[in-house]
């Protein structure tokens, strides 16, 4: 992984002193409210509904063994919110949970002293003090670790897919460049104060894993005719209230011409980016209704970098390599634990097969760690998981892991030999669930528990889902799912890009929820990325179980053979009739609240 030079280090020390500056100014009551809130959003702290939010950047997913501890540490010790603060959340929580009678699984007491995963590698508190906030940031920063531009309006962290250098179907490791773009674009003046926030996603594999039709600029990795690296550039992606696939605005652009051709992309978003209406600021918006008068102007901004300005940001072949030689694959040993593991048994061979990827490397194994465990909300990770998996990282795989999209932990060095020993650790943790890609590896937001923007909550859902779907005979034989769930239009849980969205809806006061069917996120299981389309009106949270089960149930009765994937088999029918199957299950869970309620009266 990324090896931290003297520079980086001192730059992560001294923003965390400037930021402590601010926060003391600000209690000393030398800075508003107001003219904090930009300057604690460019180092990653919200405030939300019930406490202040730190989201922490993991640059293209990469954390070592040594940051894992540190999390841990904050976790243990910072994420620990006032007892009357919990209790007065607590009493919330019970007065939304009576709102909605009939969904019988009520969401987990609200825990603290844990991260949470996000879909972006980024690493969530949700109950860190702002009194706190600095000592928090000086501990990161002992590590290389930071907020920085993980909100506000800014380049956001730049993500990676998880596999990035080591796919067998990589075509290069992009990971050296999310960093040259990374360093180059921090604290930038051109990009401190965008329109709105914006996003960049790298892909380096033939598969898209990254999901780059849904960013702001999504950079997948190409050759041409003549074996030259370069890039194909899409501009304009993303979800929200208008969810929209990127454009293709060059097929091929020469891999050292990648920072000219993206602040080529800025400037033109900055002329035409709209600072009147942040819910038509988004580059998505101008794409859809410039269209090539837009694409041109970019390209007339490319221009004008390269002829009259000299091309300053060309990335020199001396700096790409002093990057890539910061991405040192570490020393590999097996670590040649003994185990008592049946590799023969069906829990052993269902992980292996659902849980464990080819390696570029022969000898080597990716491990994918599940983080959709009963209790837990998808993503969520206490002080004590947190150091375990830095001690499995330690033992099993050089020291590295690789948070997911899918909010997961992935291992990227461990030895095939090695396999029986870290399951039988991952076990222990309750880390081994054979569901990787299937239903109940959901994506979820915090929603509604947590974020003050939300209409609902995605907890209670995945929760009720999670324990709906505990037979991993019937979720392996369902096949690859992608469940997305979202507590409101902004789509932080993704909803637009599952083959089953859950997007949770405010309707009159109550929480309700609409299901979209035949997202995709651009992957070869899914084909080529779209949002899905909306089955009916809202559903209650009482019936979004019953409706999910009768559309698979559905998805059982209309495919060809267990080989047609459910995604498959709802393009091949149309929607129709899982539109049906859904308003169904509203019908029945109608019926049953009604003989409930009769029996209760009587």
């Amino acid at each position: 992984m990324y090896q931290y030079s003297p520079f980086d280090r001192q730059f992560v020390q001294l923003r965390a002193q400037q930021f402590r500056d601010q926060l003391e100014r600000w209690e000393r009551g030398e800075l508003t409210d107001e003219q904090l809130l930009p300057l604690r959003l460019q180092n990653g702290w919200y405030v939300q509904r019930y406490a202040p939010m730190a989201r922490i950047a993991v640059p293209y997913g990469e954390i070592s063994s040594e940051q894992l501890r540190m999390l841990a540490h904050i976790a243990r010790e910072y994420d620990r919110p006032d007892q009357a603060l919990l209790d007065s959340a607590q009493q919330t929580q019970d007065v939304l949970q009576a709102s909605q009678p009939g969904l019988t699984l009520a969401a987990p007491p609200l825990k603290y002293g844990y991260g949470h995963f996000t879909t972006r590698t980024n690493v969530q508190f949700n109950w860190i003090p702002l009194s706190k906030a600095a000592d928090v940031m000086d501990l990161l920063a002992s590590v290389g670790m930071h907020g920085i531009q993980t909100s506000g309006n800014a380049i956001r962290n730049i993500t990676c897919e998880a596999l990035e250098g080591i796919a067998p179907d990589g075509i290069v490791d992009t990971r050296p460049f999310a960093e040259i773009m990374r360093q180059w674009s921090t604290l930038h003046p051109e990009f401190a104060f965008l329109p709105r926030k914006f996003k960049i996603a790298f892909n380096g594999s033939e598969e898209d894993r990254a999901a780059t039709g849904w960013y702001d600029i999504g950079v997948q990795a190409v050759k041409n005719d003549a074996g030259e690296l370069g890039f194909a550039v899409k501009v304009g992606g993303g979800m929200g209230r208008t969810p929209i696939i990127g454009s293709v605005v060059r097929e091929f652009l020469p891999w050292n011409q990648l920072l000219n051709y993206t602040e080529a992309v800025i400037r033109a978003y900055n002329l035409y980016g709209r600072r009147d209406n942040k819910y038509k600021a988004r580059i998505k918006i101008i794409v859809k209704a410039e269209g090539q008068q837009f694409i041109d102007q970019i390209e007339a901004e490319y221009r004008a970098i390269v002829e009259q300005d000299g091309a300053p940001h060309t990335i020199s072949q001396a700096e790409l390599d002093r990057v890539q030689a910061s991405f040192v694959v570490p020393p590999l040993a097996a670590a040649n634990l003994p185990s008592k593991t049946d590799t023969q048994s069906k829990p052993y061979q269902r992980w292996l097969a659902q849980n464990v990827r080819a390696h570029q490397r022969p000898e080597l194994r990716v491990v994918t760690l599940s983080f959709k465990r009963v209790g837990w909300a998808p993503g969520d990770a206490d002080a004590d998981t947190l150091d375990a998996l830095a001690q499995l990282a330690d033992t099993f795989s050089a020291g590295e892991a690789r948070l997911t999209h899918e909010q997961n932990l992935a291992l990227p060095w461990v030895h095939a030999s090695d396999l029986p020993a870290l399951y039988e650790q991952a076990k222990a943790l309750g880390l081994v669930q054979p569901n990787i890609g299937l239903l109940t590896d959901m994506i979820a937001c915090p929603g509604g528990d947590f974020c003050a923007l939300a209409n609902a909550r995605a907890i209670p859902i995945a929760a009720a889902l999670t324990e709906l779907y505990q037979d991993i005979d019937e979720v392996t034989d369902l096949g690859p799912i992608d469940l997305h769930i979202s507590g409101c239009i902004n789509s932080c849980g993704h909803h637009h890009s599952g083959h089953i969205g859950i997007l949770g809806v405010d309707k009159d006061g109550k929480e309700w929820y609409q299901i979209t069917l035949g997202g995709s996120d651009g992957s070869a299981l899914s084909g080529a990325a779209l949002p899905g389309k909306v089955v009916g009106p809202s559903f209650s949270a009482a019936e979004v179980p019953g409706v999910v089960e009768a559309v698979l149930t559905t998805y059982r009765d209309l495919r060809t053979s267990q080989a047609e994937h459910f995604v498959d088999t709802l393009r091949r029918v149309g929607h129709d009739p899982f539109k049906a199957a859904a308003n169904g299950a509203r019908l029945d869970a109608g019926h049953r609240t009604r003989q409930a309620a009769e029996t209760a009266s009587a």
